[in-house]
C-alpha cells in the first residue's frame, strides 16, 4: 500500500506545514528551505494531491485533520507549530480541535471559517460543475491563476503546474465537497493558542471579511496583510512571509 508523501527536514523545534487545494509539498519550497535551517520542517501531501496523487483522496476536512495528525503522531512529534494554507487552514483549525495545546502556535494563512468561501471567486458548486465540464486540464490551468496578481506570469506559478500533474477530477471534487460541508466559525472562541492570520488584500479566494472573522474570534489572534499579493502570498513575497512567519514562532 503507498504511503502518504512526508517531507521532513532539519532539526529543531517543529514546523507542521499543510497545503492547499490542488497544492503539494512542493510548494512550500521557499519555506523548507528557510526555516530548515533552525526547525524540523514536516510538509505532507495530502491524499490525493501533489506527491500523495496516487493515494486515495478524502471528502472530509475532518478526515483529512486526522491524517495529519497520524503523520504526526507516527513522527513521535509531541509539540509544534502549525501553518494551514487556504483549504489547509481549515484543516489545521480541526486539527486544533482535537490537539489543543499541543499546537504551540498556530498560522491561518489565506483561509476562513466557513467552508463555502462566501466571496470566492466563484462557489464551490460552481467550479465541481466546471471542473466536470471542461475536466481537469481546463480547469488546473484556470483555477490557480487567480492565486497570484501575476496570473501564470508569476515566477512560482511553475509549482502550480508540478502540483496538479497527476491529480484526478475524483480527488479535486472530494477536495471541493469536503470544503463545502465543512463548517468551523463555531469553534473559533475555543481557539486558545496564539495565532497569526495572514492574507494577501488581492485575495479573490477569501475575502477581508472571512479573515476578520478570524481575528474577530480568535481571542490571542493578530492579523498581518501583504499589499498587492493574491492568495499564494508565500510565493509572491517568500523572503517577507518567511520573516513574518520566523518572528511570530520565534
Amino acid at each position: 500500500m503507498n504511503k502518504i508523501y512526508v517531507d521532513d527536514i532539519g532539526s529543531g523545534f517543529p514546523l507542521i506545514l499543510v497545503h492547499g487545494y490542488l497544492g503539494s509539498s512542493e510548494m512550500w519550497c521557499n519555506q523548507k528551505d528557510y526555516f530548515s535551517k533552525f526547525c524540523r520542517v514536516v510538509t505532507p501531501a495530502i491524499p490525493g494531491f501533489g506527491e500523495s496523487s496516487d493515494i486515495q483522496s478524502l471528502n472530509s476536512i475532518e478526515e483529512m485533520a486526522s491524517k495529519i495528525i497520524e503523520i504526526i503522531d507516527e513522527k513521535n512529534i509531541e509539540k509544534f507549530n502549525l501553518m494551514g494554507h487556504s483549504m489547509g487552514g481549515m484543516i489545521v483549525q480541526e486539527m486544533t480541535k482535537i490537539l489543543g495545546n499541543r499546537i504551540n502556535k498556530l498560522i491561518c494563512f489565506a483561509t476562513g471559517s466557513i467552508g463555502e468561501i462566501p466571496g470566492r471567486f466563484e462557489t464551490m458548486d460552481e467550479t465541481r460543475e466546471k471542473i466536470k465540464k471542461d475536466g481537469t486540464k481546463i480547469t488546473f490551468s484556470r483555477v490557480p491563476k487567480k492565486w497570484f496578481v501575476k496570473g501564470d506570469k508569476d515566477k512560482n506559478y511553475y509549482l502550480c503546474e508540478n502540483a496538479v500533474k497527476n491529480v484526478s477530477l475524483e480527488s479535486a471534487d472530494n477536495a471541493l465537497i469536503a470544503m463545502k460541508n465543512w463548517v468551523g466559525i463555531d469553534y473559533l472562541k475555543n481557539i486558545k493558542n496564539k495565532t497569526l492570520i495572514v492574507w494577501g488584500d488581492k485575495d479573490t479566494s477569501y475575502n477581508f471579511e472571512q479573515v476578520d472573522i478570524l481575528r474577530k474570534n480568535i481571542k490571542n489572534s493578530s492579523l498581518e496583510i501583504f499589499k498587492n499579493c493574491s492568495h499564494n502570498v508565500h510565493l509572491e513575497q517568500p523572503m517577507e512571509f518567511n520573516r513574518l512567519i520566523e518572528n511570530f514562532i520565534n
